[in-house]
């Protein structure tokens, strides 16, 4: 298992959680997903470590904008 938090902005309710969590739990062996909106932090659990640009294009995909590891 791998437990990894992401620094994403703009972020700021929970409809913005649910995108971002949707979208990252579509990718290969995401497990669990937690967004944090008042934060600005994600994060994934998956069965292995994910690579950054598959969890910078979900993001993106959500509307939002990865910032690296938290």
């Amino acid at each position: 298992m791998s437990t990894v938090t992401y620094k994403v902005s703009g972020m700021s309710c929970g409809h913005c959680e649910g995108a971002v969590s949707s979208e990252l739990s579509a990718l290969p062996g995401v497990t669990a997903v937690k967004a944090d909106a008042g934060a600005g932090l994600v994060t994934v659990t998956s069965e292995a470590p994910l690579e950054e640009s598959a969890v910078r294009a979900a993001v993106d995909e959500a509307g939002y904008t990865l910032v690296g590891a938290a």
